[in-house]
């Protein structure tokens, strides 16, 4: 069975702004390669905070310029949890990096020249 490619893509569909938070739509994609799922998670992030910092946050997006990083991981963290359990009831693989462990190194028998043990 060939490896499983795992492409994942978040997007900010845009902000909203209320008396003293923004509201945030979002879309997280997940394709599998060979397209064995496809899975598409939407929702809304509310982002409350300081008033002088939500004014200056919402000016950014007006201007075109990218939400601050703590919004964006904020909501991708929280996205990314769902649809590890979403992909287990699907029985796909978790679209996040599994922890690689790498092979032994065999050995040829002869310890090397330094040994550290006690």
């Amino acid at each position: 069975m060939p490896p499983i490619q795992i492409n994942t893509n978040l997007n900010l569909m845009g902000m909203e702004k209320s008396a003293d938070s923004l509201e945030v739509p979002f879309v997280l994609t997940i394709s599998y390669n060979p397209s064995v799922a496809q899975l598409s998670l939407r929702g809304k992030a509310y982002v409350a905070g300081e008033k002088e910092e939500i004014e200056k946050v919402y000016k950014d997006f007006e201007d075109k310029k990218p939400p601050p990083p703590i919004v964006v991981q904020s909501i991708s963290n929280v996205v990314f949890i769902e649809s590890v359990v979403i992909s287990r009831s699907l029985n796909v693989p978790p679209p996040i990096p599994l922890p690689q462990i790498p092979e032994a190194k065999p050995s040829n028998g002869k310890p090397s020249k330094m040994d550290y043990s006690a």
